[in-house]
């Protein structure tokens, strides 16, 4: 054993040897330098280039890029669409406290990423798109009375996002949707938001019973008025000469369906008959 470590230490390569361990040490500098000096950024980032950690404001786009080894680095920024969600509860102008859900679509502008690593690195979300959402929320909500709220919900929306797109493009980050999930209020407000819409909804219901009933009525008047002008016209074809018509149309009728034959009993109160004295006796049994 001892003597194989008395070679080791003893060992002395040949020249040729020497020659080959520096040029393998060279080449994996070589190898290991221009490893270094390489980089990709992926699909739906930018790269912000660093020099000795300081911002140079240079954006490396997709795919390879290059940079010196050990002096220059390059941290990625996310250009994708992100979505941030928030509960804040606020107060309207009426005072009621209402909770909402607002959830915020947003992406960093690409030719701004070096401005916002050097001014908030990669916690924009938690510095600035947190508080502003917030912020902007309780200011919206206290031009609103709870009610309008519910009612005017697309106004609200709208002025939200415009609020927030205006105080976030100043940062370099753009809205791209704002929605606003659902406003929650205290249990008495949501009750007599109930009372209020049962008592619209009677009300509507018996102005429509009353309408009807309207209808109906005139309705009524206008059949009436009709029949009135019906018999009034009747009334005018009346006439002497229509009446006399009408009698000897009666008389002829009777005529022809009279048998020939004179009644045998009169009534006291009946009129006289005449004798048919041409009638032959009956004969005698």
């Amino acid at each position: 054993m001892s003597d194989q470590l008395t070679k080791l230490v003893n060992f002395n390569p040949s020249p040729g040897t020497n020659k080959l361990i520096i040029v393998i040490i060279v080449l994996a500098a070589i190898v290991t330098i221009a490893a270094l000096s390489v980089g990709v950024v992926p699909a739906g980032y930018k790269g912000v280039l660093l020099r000795f950690g300081a911002v140079t404001g240079e954006i490396k786009g997709e795919g390879l890029y290059y940079k010196i080894p050990f002096v220059e680095s390059v941290v990625l920024m996310s250009i994708q669409i992100e979505k941030y969600t928030s509960q804040t509860t606020a107060s309207s102008k009426d005072l009621q406290v209402v909770t909402t859900e607002v959830t915020l679509n947003y992406q960093l502008e690409a030719d701004k990423v070096a401005q916002i690593y050097r001014t908030m690195r990669q916690d924009y979300e938690h510095r600035i798109i947190q508080p502003f959402v917030q912020e902007a929320v309780k200011s919206v909500a206290a031009n609103f009375d709870a009610e309008q709220l519910i009612t005017q919900r697309p106004v609200v929306k709208k002025q939200l996002q415009d609020l927030l797109t205006t105080r976030l493009k100043e940062l370099g980050i753009y809205v791209v949707e704002l929605s606003i999930t659902e406003f929650q209020f205290t249990q008495v407000f949501q009750d007599s938001i109930e009372a209020k819409v049962k008592a619209v909804q009677q009300a509507l219901e018996a102005e429509n019973a009353l309408r009807r009933v309207e209808f109906e009525a005139k309705q009524a008047i206008v059949k009436a008025r009709a029949e009135a002008t019906g018999l009034e016209l009747q009334k005018a074809q009346i006439t002497e000469q229509l009446l006399e018509l009408r009698k000897i149309e009666v008389q002829k009728a009777a005529v022809e369906k009279w048998n020939g034959v004179m009644p045998s009993v009169v009534t006291g109160s009946g009129p006289v008959p005449m004798l048919d004295v041409f009638r032959p006796n009956p004969p005698k049994s």
